[in-house]
């Protein structure tokens, strides 16, 4: 049946304009003003109210069996919930338990899937051991099945847990195939000593929690992930981004030019992570997901600032549900309670009332955040995530002047508790389309069957995605020529000065005037037994100590550099018209060495030459100011090795 949609305002992630929409076969066949409507179409009033393309919720895991018990969200029921919050399709985690086959598990993922999905849906594949089969059907998932994502965990030690190793190998076979690397960023060896201590101190409520998984322990995961993806030039993905510290990291990261999507979730963006401290423990255990929602309470706007300004990407819910009673699997010890929350239901809502409601982002972010990026990441997009001719029909209706509170009495999961449990938000999906088809109507949930959702592959090498990184490959590395033939091998005590060029001040007089009025000695402590500094290899000049003026000098020792006297190290400079003093141990108090020290460090032969400038910071026997109280951080030679100079400093 066609569907007319009259009178709305269209939000794409990049344009707002005022149009009419016609629905046919499941995809949009016009977009204008001043549309007819087809014969018999269904005719949609969206005067007032935005067109915006369907959600996409990149994180879910319903019916996962996990920690000993299943997650009570199963396809049929969250897939129903999806639709009645304005979520259109989900992307789904299939999780091969260690040592056992990834294509075995995506096929037992798509038999639970296929006859109960109510809306399309996709499959991410965790990578949870590794090995050359691993590797290998890993090829088999992205070249005939559709995938083109791979989720790695650095917590769940013993369980999904896999190490640095392994994820390096991970990830460049992700490199190699155009796949997404993902990653659950905790420090699993970390959580495990932590959860021990305080169970033996007695903490072994939900409390406990949050305590063993600091915001620390989640930012050092996503700095290491971040570090191995950069070096294996993989571009990354970190689901459920729960804190700032972890957030920091993404931004700083993607400043410095990495390809990296972070993913806040609604209950990241919605809540906090003080209900753990709740005197009830099934209200605090309720709350129990992995990475933990933060106790500090200004986490959720952080993170929405974040979002809102592009740093992080887009949103999805980790939604996967445990009934009251499963969570009481871990009554006595908070390792055991079942790790999961809803939002799938609920994160458009969220998000719209946390973000464009409070002023932080306008329709067209929100659209960005919660189904284009999804969309252009995953390699779905135009299909889906926009409102365009050709794009599948996942349409919704919204109502940004409508609101409604979030319960768990009214709420269509099958889950017992919801963590944003009296929260009112503005912006309620009125109408959703799903494929073509009319699911929700004046905000109420149609009898959708069961099973009329689509499984939609995710292709490989998504432009989004990969774009940089394939330049990154051409331009990252190139050899040295050494076509040249055979060129002998230089040690550093042969290294001709010619073959290091620091910066350096700029020599206005030749050397051989310079050598004219230049002292014997460069440096002098101020007495005349005191011993010559040794002959340096390579060293001469009106500098040298052997006579020989041929070569230039390599190094001088400073007998009393700014600062005190020296240890016996040497001041290792190319002495020439440029050159770089490194300054010596001091081992003698400026005081001590002031007593002894001529006026000036450096002499140029003449009564009349001019003393340095005084120098920020400079004192001690050096100073010319009088105060000795500080030690001279620069020395001017005005006839340094080499030629006269033209005023810079050492």
């Amino acid at each position: 049946m066609a569907i007319f949609i009259r009178g709305g305002r269209v939000v794409n992630h990049d344009n707002i304009f005022d149009a009419d929409v016609i629905v046919e076969n499941g995809v949009i066949r016009a977009i204008g003003r001043g549309l007819d409507a087809p014969n018999g179409a269904k005719i949609v009033d969206a005067t007032g109210k935005l067109v915006i393309p369907g959600g996409i919720d990149p994180h879910t895991h319903m019916e996962m069996p996990f920690m000993g018990t299943r997650a009570v969200d199963d396809f049929l029921i969250g897939t129903r919930a999806a639709l009645a919050g304005g979520t259109t399709m989900i992307i789904d985690f299939v999780m091969p338990s260690k040592n056992t086959s990834l294509v075995e598990a995506y096929k037992k993922w798509r038999s639970w899937a296929d006859p109960k999905v109510c809306c399309d849906y996709g499959l991410h594949v965790a990578v949870t051991w590794w090995s050359n089969g691993v590797a290998t059907e890993m090829e088999e998932l992205v070249a005939k099945h559709g995938i083109n994502s791979f989720k790695m965990f650095m917590a769940y030690k013993d369980i999904f847990q896999i190490s640095d190793a392994e994820m390096i190998q991970a990830m460049k076979k992700c490199k190699e195939l155009g796949a997404l690397a993902q990653v659950h960023a905790e420090n699993g060896d970390l959580i495990s000593e932590n959860s021990k201590q305080l169970i033996q101190a007695g903490v072994t409520g939900p409390e406990g929690h949050a305590l063993s998984r600091p915001e620390e322990v989640e930012a050092e995961a996503v700095t290491r992930a971040a570090t191995i993806a950069n070096q294996v030039n993989c571009p990354l993905y970190v689901v459920h981004v729960m804190s700032k510290s972890a957030a920091d990291v993404i931004a700083e990261k993607r400043k410095q030019g990495a390809v990296l999507f972070g993913e806040p979730i609604a209950a990241s963006l919605g809540t906090d992570g003080t209900h753990y401290w709740n005197r009830c423990w099934r209200h605090a255990a309720a709350h129990v997901l992995s990475p933990p929602l933060r106790p500090d309470p200004t986490t959720p706007g952080y993170l929405m600032d974040l979002l809102s300004s592009g740093i992080l990407e887009l949103t999805g819910t980790d939604n996967c549900t445990f009934s009251s009673d499963q969570k009481a699997l871990g009554k006595s010890n908070f390792a055991k309670i079942p790790n999961g929350v809803n939002g799938v239901e609920d994160r458009m809502s969220v998000v719209w009332e946390k973000g464009v409601a409070s002023g932080k982002m306008d329709p067209c972010r929100f659209v960005a955040v919660t189904s284009t990026n999804a969309a252009r990441i995953f390699n779905i997009y135009p299909r889906k995530g926009a409102i365009a001719v050709g794009s599948d029909a996942d349409i919704v209706i919204w109502n940004p002047n409508h609101s409604r509170t979030i319960s768990a009495k009214t709420h269509h999961q099958a889950v017992d508790f919801n963590i944003f449990e009296g929260m009112t938000c503005r912006g309620v999906a009125e109408h959703v389309i799903a494929g073509g088809r009319l699911v929700v109507e004046n905000g109420k949930l149609l009898d959708v069957p069961a099973g009329s959702g689509r499984f939609v592959p995710t292709p490989a090498n998504a432009p989004y995605v990969y774009m940089k990184i394939q330049e990154r490959d051409r331009v990252r590395a190139s050899p040295v020529n050494r076509d040249g033939g055979d060129v002998e091998y230089l040690p550093m005590e042969r290294m001709s000065v010619d073959d290091v060029k620091p910066p350096s001040p700029v020599v206005s007089t030749p050397p051989a005037a310079v050598a004219a009025e230049a002292s014997p000695s460069p440096v002098s402590n101020g007495s005349s037994s005191a011993k010559s500094p040794p002959a340096v290899p390579g060293g001469g000049g009106d500098y040298a100590e052997n006579g020989d003026t041929s070569a230039q000098r390599t190094a001088i020792k400073l007998h009393h550099p700014p600062g005190g006297k020296s240890s016996g190290g040497f001041c290792q400079m190319p002495i020439r018209d440029d050159f770089l003093l490194l300054m010596p141990v001091v081992s003698t108090p400026p005081a001590a060495v002031a007593a002894e020290a001529s006026p000036s460090p450096v002499s140029n032969g003449s009564s009349s030459a001019k003393s340095p400038p005084a120098v920020p910071g400079g004192g001690g026997d050096y100073a010319e100011n009088g105060d000795t109280s500080a030690q001279r951080t620069a020395i001017k030679l005005h006839h340094p090795p080499g030629g006269k100079s033209s005023g810079g400093f050492w």
